[in-house]
């Protein structure tokens, strides 16, 4: 189960990373026509979902791997499912359902590293 948990974080560090990159560095103008949701925000705003990604991505990996406050792992990942509900809702509001049916999956992903390592599986 840990080599699980691992490759599931590695996996979502990944999918997040690059979203929190392309979110945060883009123009909205640019995202327009891949996210038509960033209609729904101010640039800041997208910048700083970017962001959000980008940093739970990094808590996702780092703390377990260099053992500097290993807990902030799971504190991540409880994070990015939180994130993930909203973008969730998000598209539901919008009427998107295969968007919002992604943000489940990663929400539930999310969910399950959070629970195995806050609980039996923690550092």
């Amino acid at each position: 189960m840990y080599v699980f948990l691992w490759v599931l974080q590695a996996v979502l560090a990944t999918v997040f990373g690059l979203a929190g990159v392309m979110h945060s560095t883009q123009p909205k103008e640019k995202l327009r026509p891949m996210l038509p949701w960033v209609e729904d925000f101010t640039p800041a705003q997208v910048r700083l979902i970017g962001v959000v990604e980008l940093l739970g991505a990094l808590g996702l990996l780092l703390p377990a791997a260099t053992g500097i406050a290993p807990v902030l792992t799971p504190l991540a990942a409880t994070g990015l499912a939180i994130t993930m509900l909203g973008a969730a809702v998000t598209h539901a509001r919008r009427k998107e359902p295969v968007a919002a049916a992604v943000n489940v999956a990663l929400l539930a992903l999310a969910a399950l590293i959070a629970w195995g390592r806050f609980g039996p599986y923690a550092f």
